[in-house]
């Protein structure tokens, strides 16, 4: 029998969740009952969602979509930060400044401009969850992913900062931190450094997009009523601490 989430009535919005695990995250939020808004900075058509064109980075295109969901719904009651750039491998002597601001803007600035604005919304609706997707890079930190891991380790300071500061609001903020998934990013790496990611899980396999999403449908759902300020692997055991 498969897991199921009763979240129904939830209005729930994901980020950069035209694709990958985001948009898996996304259907999984929907199948669950909740009425989905997708903002991606490139949206495609998602069934059970809303989708707008959204850059995390930008603070006027953030107001400019929170205020069509607000004709729709009076109040965002989850929040998934999902939106990511995971850049080129590289060491970082060879990592041009450009590019890792970009992770930094994408991977946590972004992710703070879009849980400031949101967060009004969800104090008035009296409650909600806030879900941070970061990374087993910013736990372990990667060779040659250095500014992704930096990013990532940053996401997991804002989630326990945050989760301390709104948890007497009944705003619960999590971290889902993944290994390596089966996605089009992780094998746009290469077959080389996929193949060293398997042998590197005790699993000795990529996790799969839907077990993350069934991760965050439950951090979602009051079965998860005593979770806050958490960082929850997903990384088949691969993860050390």
């Amino acid at each position: 029998m498969p897991n199921s989430y009763d979240i129904a009535g939830k209005a729930a919005v994901v980020t950069g969740g035209s694709r990958g695990i985001g948009r898996t995250i996304a259907q999984r939020l929907s199948v669950s009952g909740a009425l989905v808004w997708i903002w991606d900075q490139q949206p495609e058509p998602c069934e059970g969602s809303q989708s707008q064109q959204v850059d995390v980075t930008d603070s006027e295109q953030i107001a400019g979509a929170l205020a069509t969901l607000a004709e729709r719904s009076k109040r965002v009651d989850i929040l998934v930060n999902n939106a990511g750039y995971l850049g080129v491998l590289h060491s970082f002597q060879q990592h041009r400044a450009a590019d890792w601001a970009k992770i930094i803007q994408v991977n946590l600035i972004g992710m703070m401009k879009v849980t400031q604005a949101v967060l009004p919304q969800m104090r008035a609706g009296g409650g909600g969850r806030i879900i941070n997707m970061g990374s087993l890079a910013g736990k372990e930190g990667l060779a040659h992913l250095a500014a992704y891991s930096a990013a990532s380790a940053g996401v997991i300071g804002f989630t326990k900062a945050l989760a301390r500061e709104l948890v007497a609001d009944n705003i619960f903020v999590n971290c889902v931190a993944p290994g390596p998934i089966d996605t089009d990013m992780i094998r746009g790496l290469g077959p080389e450094t996929v193949t060293q990611m398997i042998s590197d899980s005790p699993m000795k396999r990529l996790g799969k997009a839907d077990e993350v999403a069934h991760l965050v449908a439950w951090l979602c759902s009051d079965a998860s009523r005593c979770n806050t300020g958490a960082v929850f692997d997903m990384s088949g055991g691969r993860a050390r601490y």
